[in-house]
């Protein structure tokens, strides 16, 4: 990279982080603004202590060593003078320290709740493009990052007064040695600039490293039963320590350059105040300079320094900020959430009335999952979606519930295109329940419940009608059990029990089973779809099949071919009349008589 290209981004990264100052000043102007406040009242608490301690000097010390003594009424002046202005100083510091955690751990909730609601809003097809760790990184490391600067940022603010007020009472004080120790100051600003040219690069770096790393830690974690199965554990290891070396590095990095110019920075206000104090107390001697004008310079000029270091701070801090806010802003400003329009849903209680029209979806552009798809459901109506692995099933089902929308095309519920329902219409009435089941680390009431207002007779009648009753009276504490993380303490059976159970006790006029009964056993799966017919619930269900005997149980089944509704209608009907139905029903009883054919012309 050209020098004028770094030149470029250190600028727009400075830009960049002052705006993030701004930024936050402005979301959080009343307590950042007192945390400032109380900022300036040490600042000029301190300038205050440095006049304190030149007249007590001057009126108290130097008269109490030259004459061998002093009145009590003199000592008891300086001690309060000097309490006063320590009191007031300690007041100051409470408040902006206090204020300023306030302000940034503000800031920190504030834009966690915007990263989350934005990820909640967003559609399912925007997070298959980006990977859970770095999503989490996002709402929590990147935030952190983003407003680390701002604790510092009151002190920085408010001790410039205290660098105005130092600077004048210094000059009134005594010119020429103001002139001396001033001189000191362009040194720590240039020290300043190198230090910061040298930090950005590397605290980026490090920054954009955490963000790795936790989306590894997470991938491993998340894979656990994976890894453990494959014997994974050592290469996980070894990957998980490469990241995290590097992250070491990095911050070792970082901490040298800090270690480097800390002490540099420390040391410059230090040989300032040793100049004033070699040529002050040379005209302290020739009776050209006052003791405690002297001393008071010294101090001020001691103080001055911690404005600069404070402001230094902050600036150094910016690089890691920029690097938090251009990854939460990436997430705040993504486009493409689902829009929503005001209308209402009617015939509340009632199965719901299905429409496909026309629709399309592509993951990949030009590669259509589903292409053309009409469909009518009538309400109350089971129906077995049926066909091979990719013709487009598990697609149609995210499109019943909106977890995406056509790109074509319009999904209805009681022909009302559901782009046009208002937030939560969908939600409340339709349930979808996956192959892949997710269960909370919670109770069993809890998990079926999810938030819903439900009675424990209705739990319970919905665990019978998912057959899952019985298994969950034996766990002990029955439906105050608590079950594992992602429902660990349970077979993946029982956890697609819990799921349906979870759909049905909202008694949703839409019900999708994306082969939702896959891991139980056929005589299980039978009562559940049995039952289902049976009871009195308010729903029309579209149910994503493979087996021979659930697709039998429907009203009305329909053969996805290629993203195509390639025939619909029942069971056996659809076996006379559609080779590829046949052929894909069959299979399984084919490849089975096949194996056993296999076997007994091996033991002839």
């Amino acid at each position: 990279m050209r020098a004028s290209d770094v030149r470029d981004e250190r600028q727009a990264t400075l830009r960049e982080g002052l705006r993030i100052l701004v930024r936050a000043m402005r979301d959080e102007p009343v307590i950042l603004g007192v945390a400032v406040a109380g900022s300036a009242v040490y600042g000029i608490a301190t300038v205050a202590a440095a006049e304190v301690i030149g007249r007590v000097t001057d009126q108290v010390v130097v008269p109490a060593f030259r004459d061998g003594e002093t009145t009590t009424r003199a000592l008891a002046l300086a001690a309060l003078a000097i309490m006063v202005t320590a009191l007031v100083k300690a007041a100051g510091i409470v408040v902006r320290r206090y204020f300023a955690g306030l302000g940034q751990y503000s800031l920190n909730a504030r834009y966690r709740r915007r990263v989350t609601r934005q990820y909640l809003r967003l559609p399912l097809s925007w997070h298959h493009r980006h990977s859970t760790g770095k999503l989490l990184s996002n709402a929590n490391a990147d935030v952190e990052a983003t407003f680390w600067p701002i604790a510092p940022l009151p002190f920085a603010l408010g001790v410039v007064v205290m660098l105005v007020f130092a600077l004048v009472s210094m000059f009134l004080a005594d010119p020429l040695l103001a002139l001396v120790g001033a001189l000191v100051f362009p040194a720590i600003l240039l020290l300043n600039f190198v230090y910061q040219r040298r930090l950005s690069p590397l605290a980026t770096r490090a920054q954009a490293l955490r963000a790795e790393l936790s989306g590894v830690a997470h991938e491993s974690f998340d894979g656990a039963l994976v890894v453990k199965a494959m014997g994974r554990e050592a290469d996980e290891t070894t990957r998980f320590a490469k990241v995290a070396g590097q992250l070491r590095d990095a911050n070792a990095a970082v901490g040298r350059v800090r270690g480097a110019f800390d002490p540099m920075l420390e040391a410059l206000p230090n040989l300032g105040v040793l100049a004033v104090l070699a040529i002050g107390s040379a005209r302290v001697a020739d009776g050209t300079l006052e003791a405690g004008t002297l001393v008071q310079v010294a101090y001020l000029l001691t103080i001055t320094a911690f404005p600069i270091r404070a402001i230094g701070f902050v600036l150094g801090e910016l690089p890691r900020a920029t690097v938090g806010w251009r990854r939460v802003s990436a997430v705040l400003d993504a486009t493409g959430a689902l829009p929503h329009g005001t209308g209402s849903l009617r015939g509340q209680g009632d199965a719901a009335h299905l429409g496909i029209r026309d629709v399309s979806y592509s993951y990949v552009e030009g590669t259509p999952v589903l292409d053309g798809v009409h469909l009518d459901v009538e309400p109350g109506r089971t129906v077995a979606v049926v066909g091979s692995t990719g013709s487009g099933k598990s697609t149609l089902a995210s499109l019943l519930v909106r977890l995406v929308d056509p790109q074509t095309g319009a999904v209805l519920l009681d022909g009302t295109d559901v782009r046009q329902l208002e937030p939560g219409a969908v939600a409340g009435a339709v349930s979808l329940v996956f192959q892949q089941p997710f269960v909370f680390e919670d109770t069993v009431r809890d998990n079926v419940t999810l938030g819903l207002e439900a009675g424990d007779d209705d739990v319970w009648a919905a665990l019978r009608l998912a057959q899952g009753a019985t298994f969950v009276r034996e766990l002990d504490g029955g439906l105050d059990a608590r079950i594992g993380e992602r429902g660990a303490t349970l077979s993946g059976g029982q956890r697609q029990r819990l799921a349906l159970a979870r759909a049905l006790v909202r008694r949703p006029r839409l019900l999708v089973l994306d082969d939702a009964t896959s891991a139980v056993d056929p005589e299980v799966e039978r009562r559940i779809l049995a039952g289902l017919r049976e009871a009195a619930l308010p729903s029309t269900v579209v149910v994503v099949a493979y087996r021979r005997a659930t697709i039998a149980l429907a009203d009305e089944v329909v053969y996805v071919d290629e993203g195509r509704v390639s025939a619909r209608g029942v069971h056996a009907d659809l076996l006379a009349r559609s080779p590829g139905y046949r052929d894909l029903i069959t299979a399984y009883e084919r490849d089975a008589a096949e194996r056993a054919m296999d076997r007994t012309e091996d033991a002839s």
